[in-house]
């Protein structure tokens, strides 16, 4: 099921909603979902978490494309189990991003598209 590129949705996509909460459930740190359709020819959605160590983003990750598979979507590995410090789940409209603190204020995704809309899965 994919939101529309063109105004984030009022209510979330249950695939995203649930990816969310998988990872707070891991203790995943610092969640923060970021809607970028409107300034994204790739994806309508990020969802971004911090982890607190190499084994801890594999964790994450694999909570992240469980959640995502479980509510029917299509969904690609990168990174997982390798030195980066950052692991990506994609299921296409909605792109997974996990990063060890330091790798995530290296990348400072949340500036780069500063553009984007936060959105809270409650809300």
């Amino acid at each position: 099921m994919s939101v529309p590129a063109t105004k984030p949705a009022t209510t979330l996509p249950v695939h995203l909603e649930r990816c969310y909460h998988a990872l707070d459930a891991r203790k995943g740190e610092d969640l923060r979902i970021l809607y970028v359709g409107d300034v994204s020819s790739i994806t309508d959605y990020f969802v971004l978490a911090t982890g607190t160590s190499r084994p801890h983003l594999k964790a994450l990750a694999e909570a992240a494309r469980e959640a995502l598979e479980e509510a029917g979507e299509e969904v690609r590995l990168g990174g997982v189990g390798d030195e980066s410090g950052w692991a990506v789940v994609d299921a296409y409209d909605v792109m997974v991003h996990i990063f060890t603190a330091e790798t995530r204020d290296y990348f400072a995704l949340e500036t780069l598209w500063k553009d984007g809309q936060f959105l809270h899965p409650d809300a």
